[in-house]
């Protein structure tokens, strides 16, 4: 890193036991909103196709969660830039639990329309699941910065497999209430992202974005004092190519994840696969996005950003051509290939988000956050669009190495960034 780089240096916490508090209550958070987060995935469209009578808007739930994440995205970080991380983050949970609630009402009323409003509140839970790794990076030390931005990401997977597998108790506990079964996920959904919220409210102290700009602040006056007269320490035009290339990386990688996971399930169940076999290659492909978290993190901050984001488009790349390659009757094959998928996407997040973390001023890192992740989660909805009309107009196979060779965007945007890259 060069000498110039913003906030390499400013974010550490003069106390390490301050650090590993702040991860311990986001890993906590992480765990329970990860259970909330799984509700609408398991069963959001079928619940709309319940209360519908039909199928021919039961992907919506999906489009209605990225909108409200998407939205979300931007409120949260606001209130981050303005109030700080524990603010922030709780909002988010708080409005993901109230769209919980307004879920279990509008099943109770056989009401669609409530329904699918309570749907778009409901994804402020994802978003603040998703930003949630923003705050375990603003007091690391830029060497462990991708570990602890993993660390935070890797606790979701907890609660995201724990919650699937509590529909059926929740779903009966539902009924004991007089609410339809499938809105039981929303029970939990709505406990769950509370209590993210409360832990988050209660025990996010120090905050750490706040206490973050504080060092930072000592920082320059110390060194002002001292009569340094050096460059400014903060100097964004030299970090646009970072900023650009750590946006692009995530964003790529969704888009790509998202259009070949949302046509998996349909082209298995075109090729005569039930319920249970297309439940096994996703859980294992959602494990994939996950539990690499840790590895991947020491990765990045090991040998660099970039070489980790090449890594996730060459990634993304196999796990297209895999996915093409494979009979429609293999399951381990196809199994394989949204292991793959699971992976490069891992890579790029974890690499993607340090990117931008280590571009991003203090002053303004959070508001930048919050709109880079507005960017993923249209990115997120458009995969998922396009990958029905690609697979409809040509093959699942097309879209799969389609999704791969795009993938490959990235190398040419991680040369570019190196040649712009200002002399020290």
């Amino acid at each position: 890193m060069t000498s110039t780089a913003p906030d390499t240096s400013a974010g550490i916490s003069p106390r390490p036991e301050t650090q590993r508090r702040i991860l311990a209550v986001l890993i906590t958070s992480q765990i329970l909103s990860g259970a909330g987060l799984a509700a609408g995935i398991t069963v959001g469209a079928l619940l709309a196709q319940d209360m519908l009578g039909a199928t021919d808007l039961a992907g919506l739930p999906s489009a209605l969660f990225t909108a409200g994440s998407a939205l979300a995205a931007v409120a949260v970080g606001r209130i981050s830039q303005a109030k700080g991380r524990r603010p922030g983050l709780a909002v988010g949970y708080l409005t993901g639990a109230i769209g919980s609630a307004g879920v279990l009402a509008a099943a109770v009323a056989d009401n669609p329309v409530l329904l699918f409003i309570a749907l778009f509140v409901y994804g402020a839970g994802t978003a603040t699941n998703l930003q949630a790794r923003y705050a375990g990076a603003d007091l690391a030390a830029p060497a462990h910065r991708a570990r602890s931005v993993s660390t935070v990401l890797v606790a979701t997977t907890l609660g995201g497999v724990v919650g699937p597998n509590l529909a059926a108790p929740t779903g009966d506990l539902a009924e004991s209430l007089n609410i339809p079964a499938l809105a039981g996920p929303f029970l939990l959904a709505g406990v769950a992202y509370a209590l993210a919220a409360l832990v988050l409210a209660i025990w996010l102290r120090p905050d750490p974005l706040l206490l973050a700009r504080s060092l930072h602040a000592r920082q320059l006056a110390a060194a002002e004092s001292a009569g340094d007269t050096g460059p400014a320490p903060v100097q964004t035009e030299t970090l646009s190519p970072t900023l650009m290339l750590g946006a692009l990386t995530m964003i790529l990688t969704q888009l790509v994840m998202t259009a070949v996971m949302t046509m998996t399930p349909v082209h298995m169940h075109d090729h005569g696969h039930g319920t249970a076999a297309s439940g096994l290659v996703i859980a294992i492909h959602v494990g994939a996005m996950y539990l690499p978290s840790p590895l991947t993190g020491w990765l990045v901050d090991r040998y660099s950003r970039t070489a980790v984001a090449a890594a996730a488009g060459l990634t993304l790349l196999t796990a297209g051509i895999a996915a093409a390659a494979a009979p429609g009757d293999s399951v381990a094959l196809l199994a394989l290939a949204l292991a793959l998928l699971g992976i490069g996407w891992n890579f790029g997040l974890v690499s993607g988000t340090a990117m931008i973390t280590d571009a991003v001023p203090l002053a303004t890192r959070a508001k930048t956050q919050g709109l880079v992740d507005v960017s993923i989660a249209i990115a997120g909805a458009t995969g998922g669009l396009a990958s029905g009309l690609v697979v409809s107009t040509t093959s699942y196979p097309i879209l799969a190495i389609s999704g791969g060779i795009l993938s490959l965007a990235v190398l040419p945007a991680i040369a570019a960034t190196a040649n712009a890259r200002p002399a020290r």
